[in-house]
């Protein structure tokens, strides 16, 4: 029963070092822009919205599916970004271990 008790705390500190790692990306920022930096919407690592600026050459009444689409397309570019810092910080939490397609800590 050796091995089940030390199976179970390897899973604790796994379960604790995945906790500091959420908390880590909910104070994570990062920026997403579009339209050459005329729009930036800034997300945190867990994908929530935080800020939008948008250049004021943009706000015109007749181009206003133009900035639609370019905030759309920041508010990608930030989570794309969020995401990809969410990853490498799994993977250092893993230590490179490769989990199965789909499968998220924790569970």
């Amino acid at each position: 029963m050796k091995n089940l008790g030390q199976l179970m705390k390897q899973a604790q500190e796994m379960q604790s070092k995945v906790q500091e790692m959420q908390e880590r990306l909910a104070q994570l920022e990062v920026t997403g822009m579009s339209g050459g930096g005329m729009v930036e919407v800034v997300l945190t690592g867990k994908g929530e919205a935080r800020k939008v600026s948008i250049d004021k050459a943009l706000v015109d009444p007749a181009e206003v599916e133009v900035l639609e689409d370019l905030l759309v397309a920041a508010i990608n570019d930030a989570r794309a970004k969020a995401d990809a810092q969410s990853a490498e910080e799994m993977q250092k939490l893993t230590g490179g271990i490769s989990l199965p397609p789909g499968f998220k800590l924790p569970f």
